[in-house]
């Protein structure tokens, strides 16, 4: 007995060790609870028809999450991923309508045409060591204006007949009882929740975020790591984009328009570090289920859309404070509040 007490023991060490572990424990129960208590409120909120429903909002959110979650443990920003994912929208939505291209096709060139995006992004930070936060914002701005130029600084028509399987693939398909879209996250959470914890890349991502400098040093080559995560952050964002132009039937030029935001909300409630080196994707997962219950349950209860946003907001700043104190570890409050 005593020996497979200290085995138990040994064992949940070795969990809360994992690198942002403890604070995915707490959003997880946090998650639970606020369920709970919107299911009290409205016993509607467990129904299965607004279970699926809150899936299908969370999977854009997680997997353009997974992306941003990936720059901020390097200790970076990426601004560009709404615009990205709007800029996906039309454009494979331009080359189905306008050019009459297959939507296969049109679905690979347009997710290149994002990866590019994420590789100039990734060697601005790291090439010209230009700040993440500026180097994003242009390119911001200038994916949106793609997204615009696509179609002549106009939304495009329909998409054809021909391309139903194209949004049953990304949007309206189901495959086991489960919507299309909700596989296609899990898919890609398995795959780069692999990468980030199982291989070289991962580590040396992680490394960056911790020491920038020590990585280096150690022999980190952090020009293409840093590259890495940028590429990763805007294919996620491309296959967001995929997703809305299935949803709508039509490339919109405001898609995406915010999920930038949503994107940092979903990664720092999960536990993903600002200040870089710590976090997990399943965190991440996590915090996009608590942005969607917020969002609903807020919704069920009848709260406005300005109330939602304002609690979302007071969620992500609370997040962030925690893991300052956490990171510094002090919790001197007269220190932190004196001016």
């Amino acid at each position: 007995m005593e020996v497979s007490a200290k085995m138990k023991t040994k064992s949940r060490r070795k969990i809360m060790s994992i690198r942002g572990m403890g604070q995915v424990i707490s959003v997880s129960i946090a998650l639970l609870v606020m369920s709970l208590i919107f299911g009290i409120i409205n016993p509607s909120f467990f129904s299965g028809d607004n279970m699926t429903n809150l899936l299908r909002q969370v999977v854009p959110i997680m997997i353009i999450g997974m992306g941003q979650s990936y720059v901020l443990i390097t200790g970076g920003i990426d601004l560009s991923i709404g615009s990205v994912a709007g800029m996906s929208c039309m454009i494979s939505a331009t080359l189905m309508t306008a050019v009459g291209m297959n939507p296969i096709l049109a679905s690979i060139i347009t997710l290149i045409a994002c990866c590019l995006v994420g590789f100039i992004n990734g060697l601005l930070v790291s090439k010209t060591k230009l700040p993440a936060f500026i180097a994003t914002l242009g390119t911001m701005i200038i994916a949106r204006g793609i997204a615009q130029l696509a179609n002549g600084n106009l939304n495009t028509d329909g998409i054809p007949a021909s391309a139903d399987t194209f949004k049953n693939i990304f949007y309206y398909g189901k495959t086991l009882g489960l919507y299309n879209p909700i596989w296609i996250g899990i898919i890609l959470f398995a795959i780069f929740s692999i990468i980030l914890s199982r291989t070289t890349t991962g580590r040396h991502i992680y490394a960056i975020g911790s020491n920038y400098e020590a990585a280096k040093l150690s022999g980190v080559n952090v020009i293409t790591a840093e590259t890495k995560v940028y590429i990763v952050s805007s294919f996620l964002a491309g296959v967001v984009g995929l997703m809305l132009t299935a949803q709508s039937g039509m490339g919109t030029m405001n898609a995406g328009t915010g999920y930038e935001l949503n994107a940092v909300a979903a990664s720092v409630i999960g536990g993903v570090s600002t200040m870089g080196g710590q976090g997990l994707l399943f965190g991440t997962v996590i915090g996009s289920f608590i942005w969607g219950v917020l969002n609903n349950g807020l919704q069920f209860a009848g709260a406005p859309l300005a109330l939602r946003n304002l609690v979302i907001g007071v969620v992500v700043i609370v997040s962030v404070l925690i893991d300052r104190v956490a990171r510094s570890g002090n919790v001197d409050m007269k220190k932190w509040f004196k001016f």
